[in-house]
């Protein structure tokens, strides 16, 4: 199974790249700068441009198999207020042209990064971070998500949405917890590498397709 990769040079997109190409997957990535990717393997390949660029998409899908996304909407730092480095449609606007090309192609299956807090997730997070969504910049890439998610849930394809809680750097091995309808509460964070390997694992997951699972440690 040959992957597109979008948002690999994300501090998540990074460890989804690597778990791929572990597990012996050829991996395509359409990145802006190439030169922040820093791996090297005979199975991937890099397409250098903006995932908004249809054509260059079109390329970088070719003799694909499944699409992974982990782009999002960026700042130029972790403080909730900092200034927005990508277009606050980014996600959902790259999801229409990756939807109308992976029907083209015949490309059925379909991974993509969320988040806890999007769309009826908003309801079971803690009532501070509702108010970091609501009252800051991070409320941007929230609104994407929703855009994005329901453009997805509105296609033909083979979709999983994953919705991880916080993110940490963590590189311990444990189980993820998968929740629905906030059972079983979620827990408030998960490492990106778990996060990263839930994704590639969903590929094969027949029974996680259409569902939205929430993930955490």
């Amino acid at each position: 199974m040959k992957l597109l990769l979008l948002g690999a040079t994300g501090r998540t997109g990074k460890l989804i790249a690597e778990t791929a190409l572990q597990k012996g997957y050829p991996v395509n990535c359409l990145v802006r700068s190439p030169e922040k990717l820093l791996i090297d393997h005979h199975n991937l390949s890099l397409f250098e441009g903006s995932p908004l660029d249809k054509d260059l998409l079109q390329k970088a899908m070719i003799d694909c198999d499944a699409v992974v996304s982990a782009l999002n909407v960026s700042r130029t730092s972790d403080f909730p207020w900092a200034k927005l480095r990508s277009p606050k449609n980014l996600m959902s606007d790259t999801m229409k042209n990756v939807i109308a090309l992976m029907n083209e192609q015949q490309v059925k299956r379909l991974i993509v990064c969320s988040a806890w807090g999007a769309a009826e997730t908003k309801k079971d997070i803690p009532y501070w971070f509702r108010w970091f969504i609501d009252n800051s910049n991070i409320g941007a890439a929230y609104q994407d998500h929703e855009r994005q998610e329901a453009i997805i849930k509105d296609s033909t394809l083979d979709w999983t949405i994953v919705r991880p809680v916080g993110l940490t750097n963590s590189k311990k091995e444990r189980q993820v917890i998968v929740s629905y309808d906030n059972l079983p509460k979620p827990r408030m964070t998960i490492g990106r590498h778990g996060l990263a390997q839930f994704m590639i694992d969903s590929l094969n997951d027949e029974s996680l397709i259409g569902k939205l699972p929430v993930i955490s440690h």
